[in-house]
């Protein structure tokens, strides 16, 4: 009878176990964010650099990481948006290098070594991290990487040829087989891996929220949107065959991001292995304000913003998924790019978009959080053109450095951030 008793205990203790270490990962249920048994309602930022500043060869900067990351966590912000890993050659201007795969299958191993030492770090700090798989656009390499070695050839970039004729190359994306086969070969070695430091499985690691198919998926053609669908359905399917711990998202833009199709948004996001939907928002990039009259033009780009997340949020409300605003930028005053010059339109539209999450989750609705873009902290832009040797900021290397970072001086921009995190930490207990 005791040797029953005993195996009862043990097995009871095993369940208890698990049932702890099942706690800590991020999930969703009946469309809210949970966390450690509580709401989860977070206001995070963008470290696309974080893998690389975490290495040791070239770009790393383990010392500036640990800083960079004790400066957020001493403001609130838990959560943060990284990209894996650039694809391709180096050397080619306004892409992100260091690159992680430099053929399909062929790996820099300080980049890996740098996402394991930054997973390590973050789960230290109880923060969490949205990994993104791929990237529509050319910063680091993504489409066109995938395309060039699916034997489409040399594949064009915005800086030679405009984005316009870009966009409909990466069109040739959505029904490209091979491409879509190297890629889910990379997702396949990137879920696998082991973190060197901790020992730990990436399936296994709380400190991971969620694996994001890409940043920005697009079908760059509306001809293109059903084959793109397909797509999406594919890999989130093989993400979540591959881990059964952590979320599944896209990355996508919304309907902006679906050839302004919120059909397309709602299928793809309805699909049953994605978690949760995401939006991103830019009033300059999206012709909203003028460079010239970004603070006279902030009302416009409030009101449009407002439209843009209710449409979305009715369609969370339909399909019962919680909803992240996980990119949103607005550039400094008179579109200046230099540290210290003034923020008023910034702060405001921050103020605007915190303002809406923040009184939705008070009333338990599903705007869940949001990231803005991006962290630059303690980064001393030396060039407005990025080049090799430079320190990383939150604009990646085709961007004005400066554009939309906010850095550790913006004091008054991260006043807006920490009245934020406040609110939100209400929102949870």
């Amino acid at each position: 009878m005791m040797k029953k008793n005993i195996k009862v205990v043990v097995m009871l203790l095993l369940l208890a176990v698990a049932a702890t270490a099942q706690s800590q990962f991020v999930t969703v249920s009946d469309g809210h964010f949970v966390r450690d048994g509580r709401p989860y309602y977070y206001v995070g930022t963008n470290l696309w650099y974080g893998a690389i500043l975490g290495s040791e060869g070239q770009g790393g900067d383990r010392r500036r990481l640990l800083r960079e990351l004790d400066a957020m966590k001493r403001m609130g912000i838990d959560n943060l948006r990284i990209l894996v890993g650039s694809d391709g050659e180096r050397g080619v201007k306004t892409k992100v290098e260091p690159t992680l795969q430099v053929r399909p299958g062929v790996y820099n191993d300080t980049i890996l070594a740098g996402l394991d030492y930054l997973l390590m770090e973050m789960g230290r700090r109880g923060m969490v991290a949205v990994l993104y798989l791929n990237n529509s656009w050319e910063w680091s390499g993504g489409y066109g990487f995938y395309l060039e070695h699916a034997g489409l050839g040399r594949q064009p970039r915005p800086d030679d040829v405009g984005y316009p004729a870009f966009m409909q190359a990466m069109a040739k994306y959505a029904d490209c087989e091979k491409a879509h086969q190297l890629f889910y070969d990379h997702v396949r070695f990137i879920l696998g891996r082991t973190n060197r430091y901790t020992g730990r499985r990436y399936v296994d690691d709380p400190a991971i929220m969620s694996w994001q198919i890409g940043n920005e998926p697009r079908a760059f053609a509306t001809d293109a949107l059903p084959a793109f669908e397909r797509w999406i359905g594919e890999a989130a399917a093989l993400i979540r065959s591959l881990d059964a711990n952590h979320l599944v998202s896209i990355g996508s833009e919304g309907s902006w991001g679906c050839e302004n199709d919120y059909g397309v948004w709602e299928r793809i996001c309805a699909d049953r292995n994605v978690d949760y939907c995401n939006v991103h928002l830019w009033p300059y990039n999206w012709s909203w304000v003028r460079p010239d009259h970004l603070v006279e033009d902030l009302p416009k780009a409030c009101e449009n913003t407002r439209d843009y997340i209710e449409r979305h949020l009715d369609i969370c409300s339909r399909i019962n998924k919680p909803l992240v605003m996980e990119e949103f930028g607005y550039p400094r005053d008179g579109f200046q790019f230099a540290l210290g010059t003034s923020t008023e339109g910034r702060d405001g539209y921050y103020r605007y978009v915190f303002s809406l999450v923040a009184d939705n989750a008070e009333q338990g609705g599903r705007f869940a959080g949001c990231n803005f873009w991006g962290w630059g902290g303690y980064a001393q832009p030396r060039h407005e053109q990025w080049q090799v040797g430079d320190p990383y900021t939150g604009d990646p290397a085709q961007e004005a450095q400066g554009l939309n970072s906010v850095f550790i001086g913006d004091k008054s921009t991260l006043k807006v951030v920490r009245q934020q995190v406040k609110r939100m930490k209400k929102v949870r207990k």
